[in-house]
């Protein structure tokens, strides 16, 4: 990943509960930046990057994840207190990915995307748990006619609580049943053939080691993520057949 050093704090976007904003870089582009300060913490910036590195390797399409660099000098000119302190305690580096200019929040009343691509969005979803891709809150762009996929904070949610953690690795995934894109989704073994020719234990390791140091310190946590993945991988037929039964009550 490249890292890019944040030189104006443009606007916040107040629409995500942690607060992120649109900022610019100093290679000119702008970001939407994820603040390592705030209220969710690094967990969520940790859970950004691993299920944003497994939906590349998996072919989904994603804005460009970058690391950024923070410098506490960048909330001088900002008049908002709340603003100011965020800033501050996320000095140093976060997350932040490309800005799509023009981009629209997904509509699956006027969007109808295909069963394939739904299929492959749904199967990701489940794998990754992550639990904020639904009707109220989508996290899908169309951006030039196509869905991008966006925030992953709310993924491996078995990280707030790694007391059992390796057991989750073959849950269902009951909450499926609420994806945005499970009515579309009308090939999920298909998906589930597609995805795992593509995801490795392998690509799921290098999706851990793209996580600083400073936000895993310790070594076993780091193990017990690849652990987690690499387990998942080999259950996939839990989820699977989790999101086939919760479609079939919908369609």
């Amino acid at each position: 990943m490249r890292t890019v050093t944040a030189t104006r704090y443009v606007t916040p976007l107040r629409e995500g509960g942690s607060l992120p904003a649109i900022v610019e870089a100093d290679d000119a582009g702008l970001y939407v930046l994820k603040f390592r300060g705030a209220g969710q913490g690094v967990n969520a910036l940790v859970a950004e990057l691993i299920a944003g590195a497994i939906a590349q390797a998996a072919q989904l399409r994603m804005p460009e994840m970058v690391f950024v660099e923070v410098d506490a000098d960048l909330a001088r000119t900002e008049p908002d207190p709340e603003i100011q302190d965020l800033i501050r305690a996320s000095a140093g580096l976060n997350v932040g990915f490309d800005y799509l200019p023009g981009a629209a929040m997904f509509d699956p009343v006027v969007e109808h995307p295909a069963g394939d691509l739904a299929s492959d969005i749904v199967w990701f979803d489940a794998f990754v748990m992550n639990v904020d891709r639904t009707a109220r809150n989508a996290n899908l762009l169309i951006w030039h006619r196509q869905l991008w996929l966006i925030d992953h904070g709310a993924a491996l949610y078995f990280q707030h609580d790694w007391q059992g953690g390796l057991e989750r690795s073959r849950d269902p995934f009951a909450l499926i049943r609420d994806h945005v894109l499970l009515p579309f989704a009308d090939d999920l073994p298909g998906a589930d053939a597609r995805l795992r020719a593509r995801l490795t234990p392998a690509a799921c390791a290098r999706a851990v080691e793209r996580v600083p140091a400073a936000w895993l310190p310790a070594g076993a946590r780091r193990a017990g993520f690849a652990a987690f993945l690499a387990q998942r991988l080999e259950s996939t037929q839990a989820f699977v057949q989790e999101a086939v039964r919760a479609r079939s009550q919908l369609v």
